[in-house]
Formats: C-alpha cells, sequence, structure tokens
C-alpha cells in the first residue's frame, strides 16, 4: 500500500483521476456531495492565544473535528459523489516549522474516508503563502495535487481555481497567466454548440468572489472588485451555475446574475456564530441546492428528508 502521504495526489495534467469527461459527461441522474472549507490544522490554539502569525504549534482540535467529518459523511446514504475541501488544509505557511507535522496528521485524519468518496483539494492562502511564488506553488502540488484542475460528475462540469492567485499573482505572474488561459479554455468550450454540453459547471476556490454582495468594499475575506467583476462576467456568459468557497470562517454569500456564491463556514476554527461543520449539496437536473449542517448535526441524523427526496431517481 503506497504511504499516506500520496494517497490523495489524484488531480494531475489539469484533470481528476477516476473523475474525467470520457467516463462522467453523461447526466445520471440527481446525486450530491460535499463542500467543506478550512481544516486549517494550528489556527484554533492561534485564534485563541492571538498569535495567528506563528504557525499554530497545537492542532489536535481540528484533527478531532475532520476525523468526526470523515465518520458523518461516510454513513451519508446515499452516498456523496465526492468531497471537495476548499482551501486552507493547515495553517502553517510553507515555511513553517510546523507545517510538515500537520500536514501528516490531516492526511492521516482523512485516510478513513471511504474509498467510493473521492476527495477533492483546493488551495487556500495557507497552503500557498499570502503572496504565492512558483515554490510554495510547487510545494503545494506534491503534496495535494493540481492547484487548478477540472474533472466531471454524473454529468456536471467541475472547475477547481487556485483563487491566490487572482488575490495577490505580483510574485509569480506567469502562472496566473497559465492559470488564464486555461480557465478560458474550459469556459469556452463548454459554453460552445461543438463540445460537450454540461448539466451545470459549477467553481470551486478558496477566496469568495464576494461575502455578501457583489458590490462590497475590497476586505481580506473576497477578491478585488475588479477581479471579481471580470471573473463574474466570465462565469454568467459560459453559464456557470455556482461559486463554492471557503476563507471566511463563517456562512455566507448570495447571488447574482443567476450565479450562487456559496461561502461555506469551516470544519475547523469558527470567526463567527456558525458550528464546525460541511454543506451538503443536492444536484438536480435542473437546480443545484444547498444546505449547512454541523458536523454533530450530520453524523447523528444525516440529510434532512426534503433533500432525500431529490435523490430519488
Amino acid at each position: 500500500m503506497a504511504e499516506s502521504k500520496d494517497i490523495f495526489l489524484r488531480a494531475t495534467h489539469r484533470t481528476f483521476s477516476g473523475l474525467t469527461e470520457d467516463t462522467e459527461r453523461e447526466w445520471t441522474g440527481p446525486f450530491c456531495f460535499i463542500q467543506a472549507a478550512d481544516p486549517q490544522l494550528g489556527l484554533m490554539k492561534a485564534w485563541r492565544i492571538g498569535d495567528c502569525d506563528g504557525g499554530g504549534d497545537e492542532w489536535d482540535e481540528e484533527v478531532e473535528l475532520t476525523k468526526l467529518t470523515v465518520e458523518a459523511v461516510n454513513q451519508l446514504r446515499p452516498r456523496p459523489k465526492f468531497m471537495v475541501l476548499c482551501g486552507d488544509l493547515v495553517h502553517a505557511m510553507p515555511d513553517s516549522q510546523f507545517r510538515e507535522a500537520q500536514e501528516r496528521d490531516l492526511k492521516a485524519a482523512l485516510k478513513g474516508t471511504d474509498p467510493s468518496i473521492p476527495l477533492v483539494f483546493v488551495s487556500g492562502n495557507h497552503d500557498l503563502d499570502q503572496v504565492p511564488t512558483v515554490n510554495t506553488v510547487e510545494q503545494y502540488c506534491r503534496n495535494w495535487g493540481d492547484d487548478y484542475f477540472s474533472f466531471w460528475v454524473g454529468g456536471v462540469l467541475c472547475l477547481v481555481l487556485n483563487s491566490q492567485l487572482y488575490f495577490d499573482s505580483s510574485a509569480c505572474p506567469e502562472l496566473k497567466e497559465a492559470q488564464e488561459i486555461w480557465l478560458e479554455a474550459q469556459l469556452s468550450r463548454a459554453s460552445s454548440s461543438t463540445g460537450p454540453k454540461p448539466k451545470h459547471i459549477l467553481i470551486f476556490q478558496h477566496i469568495p468572489l464576494y461575502v455578501k454582495n457583489l458590490d462590497e468594499e475590497d476586505t481580506y475575506f473576497s477578491l478585488q472588485r475588479t477581479v471579481r467583476q471580470d471573473l463574474m462576467d466570465r462565469f454568467k456568459k459560459a453559464g456557470v451555475k455556482a461559486v463554492f468557497s471557503g476563507h471566511y470562517h463563517r456562512n455566507a454569500g448570495g447571488t447574482h446574475g443567476g450565479i450562487d456564491m456559496v461561502v461555506t463556514s469551516a470544519i475547523g476554527c469558527q470567526l463567527g456564530d456558525d458550528t464546525h461543520g460541511v454543506r451538503v449539496v443536492v444536484v438536480t437536473a435542473d437546480d443545484v441546492i444547498h444546505r449547512y449542517y454541523s458536523l454533530e448535526e450530520l453524523k447523528e441524523r444525516g440529510i434532512d428528508e426534503d433533500l432525500r427526496k431529490l435523490l430519488q431517481p
């Protein structure tokens, strides 16, 4: 058996092993998936003591919360098609003394995920550094797979983006340009009359386009207004249905131009009044419905009956 550090390296060559266009481009009926964000091992103690730049020297709490997530997701019926973790996998920055241990312990906690539920990893600012470089991006890709890629699930096209390249690519402009070229090709092909027509197009990234309103002021927790408007225009033109993100450590979001901006709170440290949890997303032929559950709630009773009914053939 491969060592745990290699188990999750599934996104390569800008696609995701096992969830490819060749095998998954046909609509096969309603399904669900899990969107999670910010396990961020090490932040809970760092936040409590007011030393968020120190990297966090304890992370047992986040490990237990991640294991609880795995237990809750594993028992869901019908099984989720995949679980996506929308960034900030660990708190320690790439040059921190705690980085390697945090990544090792997160992989160990996730190892119990049922093999039938693929894990999709999205890069966050703590995974890449606030100002990413070629080296930090390469380090992330070695440990977790590609920083941006596409995959298909049951006729739905999913695009994973490296949002840090939109937030600050000053140290690696060539990487941003490469992602831009790739993204434009993906969106153009998905919206063209000659390529395979996806039932829906979904975007996954760490930093939200916006937290509550498309016109809100620039903050640490969202992409800059000029960037978000450009992406929103391109997403709308291509027919994107929803954008899923984390980063805010609270539930938020909105709808603009027919596109849902879904901001999901954390598995780990909460910065608001939400509980540790994940989002259950149900995809039907006509819609994408989502609901946030606390980890305890999801483990004890699963998803609500109205969502289960939507999953019936």
